[in-house]
């Protein structure tokens, strides 16, 4: 039994990890940098210039950015400047409206924007922006994590500076180090009034997913999936699975003007934790406090591989948020702690090795892959059958098997990752 002490340690995780953000997290952290920056220098700035690591990059050159109809890093940039603040965090451009972005495009087209790979960066996740206005200048940095601000400067002045710890995850050194035991059981055990805020995400990114099921964003396959769909996969619950988690996506990466509930710095990861719960527990008739526990269980678990994994990495985040999703629902199937087990690990021995190339559209797609393979997962979880230790990278016991998956996508992916941006950059 989990000590009340440690509930609120995890508690206070999932709080900092399960948090809103608008548009996707790469393009809105850099927003965020700017708009720290251009504070600091107290004016809207003559030029910006910014060092960001390949991951950055990666996941900012082909996405939506909501409210604007535009895609891609410059016109977030402009933005963060013109009316990005910094006390919105990942909503940082929150107050977006037609005349700010007309704004904006001026504002790219008048003003010097310099756009950097700082290839040695100490972190996959790191942005460093240095604006100038006149005789004057200031300077922000965020490493690991989408909203760590590590340096702050005006005029040559340190305002503010954290030492890096040399670890990809800023959790590391201050949350609770997870395992999967600990994981489900803080699930099934913790009070319903303690972890009942995550109906919060279930609000979010059901809106999220009912916003393109009712529009055109992105390559449209949630709303496509709904209609032209049930011919082929039937009015079933992997049909609805697919179609609203992929629909949530359509929504926030076609840059849909809408919050969606993030999970470890990812919307998308948020999303794929969420909606494939959210989508059974309403088929199959769940109470209200079983759609609670699966989401916690959903989310938590995608909290535990990212601890291991890294903020940002060359492995999808649908792997391990999907991974989440899986061990919900078996849960929601009737499946316990073993099961629980079984589902994870056939997911590891399915999806392991799938790339990020970037966050864009598409990802709704790659998405509706990893929410299928969940179910599948859980079902054969719950009718007795899982990989065997035999075959491929499973192991007998949960935590190894997942530190394995972890240790391909943070070390042995490293060259793909770097591949994976030379042919995005390079193509154009």
């Amino acid at each position: 039994m989990l000590t009340q002490e440690k509930r609120n340690r995890i508690i206070s995780l999932i709080n900092r990890e399960v948090v809103p953000a608008i548009g996707c997290t790469e393009p809105a952290a850099v927003s965020l940098c700017v708009a720290k920056a251009t504070e600091l220098l107290g004016s809207i700035p003559d030029s910006i210039e910014l060092n960001l690591s390949g991951n950055i990059i990666k996941n900012a050159m082909g996405v939506g950015i909501p409210g604007t109809g535009m895609i891609g890093l410059p016109i977030a940039i402009a933005l963060g400047a013109i009316i990005g603040k910094p006390e919105y965090g990942l909503e940082v451009l929150r107050d977006v409206c037609p005349e700010a972005v007309e704004q904006g495009k001026e504002y790219i087209r008048d003003h010097a924007i310099s756009i950097l790979h700082k290839d040695d960066a100490p972190s996959n996740l790191y942005i460093d922006v240095t604006v100038r206005s006149g005789d004057h200048q200031a300077r922000a940095i965020i490493s690991r994590a989408h909203t760590n601000f590590i340096r702050m400067e005006r005029d040559g002045e340190v305002l503010y500076e954290e030492k890096e710890t040399g670890s990809e995850d800023i959790s590391a050194g201050e949350d609770i180090q997870l395992d999967m035991s600990t994981v489900y059981d803080f699930a099934m055990t913790a009070p319903f009034e303690e972890i009942k805020f995550i109906l919060k995400a279930k609000e979010m990114n059901t809106a999220a997913a009912m916003t393109a099921i009712r529009g055109n964003y992105g390559h449209s396959l949630g709303s496509t999936i709904r209609t032209v769909g049930t011919k082929y996969f039937g009015d079933t619950p992997i049909e609805h699975i697919m179609a609203y988690t992929s629909a949530a996506c359509d929504a926030r990466m076609g840059g849909a003007p809408v919050a969606v509930m993030s999970n470890s710095g990812s919307g998308n990861q948020g999303i794929t934790a969420t909606m494939p719960v959210v989508s059974f527990a309403a088929d199959c008739g769940a109470s209200e406090e079983q759609t609670v526990r699966a989401l916690i269980l959903s989310h938590l678990t995608s909290i535990y591989i990212k601890q291991s994994l890294g903020r940002l990495s060359a492995l999808c985040g649908c792997v391990v948020a999907s991974t989440g999703a899986s061990a919900a629902l078996v849960y929601l199937m009737g499946g316990g702690y073993p099961e629980v087990c079984a589902a994870i690990k056939n997911m590891v021995a399915n999806l392991t090795g799938m790339i990020c190339d970037g966050a864009k559209p598409s990802c709704s797609m790659k998405i509706a892959s990893g929410v299928s393979t969940a179910m599948m997962s859980a079902m054969l979880a719950v009718n007795g059958k899982c990989v065997s230790p035999a075959e491929g990278i499973v192991c007998d016991d949960i935590d190894t098997t997942v530190h394995n998956l972890t240790s391909i996508g943070r070390e042995a992916m490293q060259e793909t990752d770097r591949l994976v941006l030379r042919i995005m950059t390079c193509k154009h």
